[in-house]
């Protein structure tokens, strides 16, 4: 059994690490398996596994300031196990079976991946089908982190037109796995197309779903789970804007300063960065406390909108807050900054691939007709 105090020691000890050759990867298109089964081994998974089960029974803030961090260290790795922190919330509000099922796996290291979303047809519309044998035929994409992963989450229709979840284990045959994910940033999310061709799926492979239309702690868990990769990814780039600074940028020849981190508007630039790293980390923690009170008042419906509220309002200000301070990085250095060996705008590229998964607007014009009109968020995953 882990307590929240080891985990912590063990992120500790391993991000270091994992954060010393991110910048690499990325530009070699090196996929970090090694560095995402290290996470999992080392049971920084299972922060929100109840004691009862042989986790840390950690709160939400305390899964949040770890993820982070993680993003900060390598915002790929990061978001390539969203699956598995997002399949530990499901788990939560789950039966007892499935949590009895499913939770070992976790304190045994496994790696779970997502193919939940299709291309072609309207956003969220699943075409993929399941017949009454069991046997699931159709394509997904956006399958992040699948490519990392022991275990395939998917769903798909059955004859009736209801949607089905289930969850098989990555060698079933008829499974095929791609890596051809071509998006400009989170490049090695391995986020590319799974192929479904004869899957067999087992009933006790089917999850539960309650599906009676209420709202969820998951939406509001997964999404601002979004905007601590971008508060990670802003924090990454406020280290890289000091490194250069430090040891490889010069003053502009008129500037009044003889070395760069003299100069008042590198100076400036650089604690823009910070401030806005700042914001993004601290929107992030306070809507996590949220979704721990709505935990903490038994999932009670108020409380859940709060958090929705919350979390869209942190996702905003983490997208425009890391985008910036991705933008900001540049004004510290010259020419040279752009250099390709450089990688600097690898946070640029990554804070816009992961902002464009939910359009930040959209969560602007939600929060704005629930001040206004009281009116509640939509009833989907995206809050």
């Amino acid at each position: 059994m882990s307590t929240l105090p080891e985990l912590r020691r063990r992120a500790a000890d391993l991000l270091p690490g994992l954060a010393a050759g991110a910048g690499e990867r990325e530009l070699a298109r090196e996929l970090p398996r090694e560095q995402i089964r290290a996470v999992a081994a080392t049971g920084l998974l299972t922060f929100r596994v109840p004691a009862a089960y042989g986790g840390a029974g950690a709160g939400v803030a305390d899964v949040f300031g770890f993820l982070i961090d993680l993003a900060a260290a390598d915002s790929n790795v990061a978001q390539a196990l969203r699956p598995g922190f997002g399949r530990v919330e499901h788990l939560l509000t789950a039966s007892s079976a499935e949590r009895e099922r499913w939770f070992p796996r976790f304190l045994a290291g496994d790696v779970f991946g997502n193919a939940g979303w299709e291309v072609g047809g309207a956003s969220g519309e699943v075409r993929t089908r399941i017949d009454r044998d069991g046997v699931v035929n159709g394509s997904k994409y956006y399958s992040t982190g699948a490519l990392y992963a022991d275990w395939i989450s998917a769903s798909a229709v059955n004859d009736s037109g209801e949607r089905i979840f289930f969850t098989l284990p990555r060698d079933r045959d008829g499974l095929e796995l791609l890596d051809d994910f071509d998006g400009i940033g989170q490049r090695l999310t391995a986020s590319g197309t799974t192929l479904l061709n004869g899957v067999k799926v087992l009933p006790e492979e089917v999850a539960e779903r309650a599906g009676n239309g209420a709202r969820s702690p998951v939406s509001a868990f997964m999404q601002l789970y979004l905007a601590a990769v971008l508060a990670g990814i802003a924090r990454n780039a406020l280290t890289d804007a000091v490194g250069f600074t430090r040891a490889r940028a010069r003053p502009i020849q008129h500037s009044s300063a003889t070395r760069s981190v003299d100069d008042p508007y590198v100076r400036h630039a650089v604690g823009e960065i910070s401030a806005r790293a700042y914001a993004a980390e601290s929107a992030v923690l306070r809507a996590a406390a949220a979704i721990d009170r709505a935990w903490a008042g038994d999932l009670e419906p108020g409380l859940l909108t709060e958090a929705a509220v919350e979390a869209a309002q942190a996702q905003f200000v983490a997208a425009e807050s890391a985008l910036k301070a991705a933008e900001l990085l540049f004004d510290v250095g010259g020419g040279s900054a752009v250099s390709r060996r450089h990688n600097l705008d690898r946070h640029w590229r990554n804070a816009r691939t992961v902002a464009n998964h939910n359009p930040r607007a959209w969560k602007a014009a939600v929060v704005g007709a629930y001040h206004l009109t009281g009116a509640q968020p939509p009833l989907n995953g995206l809050f």
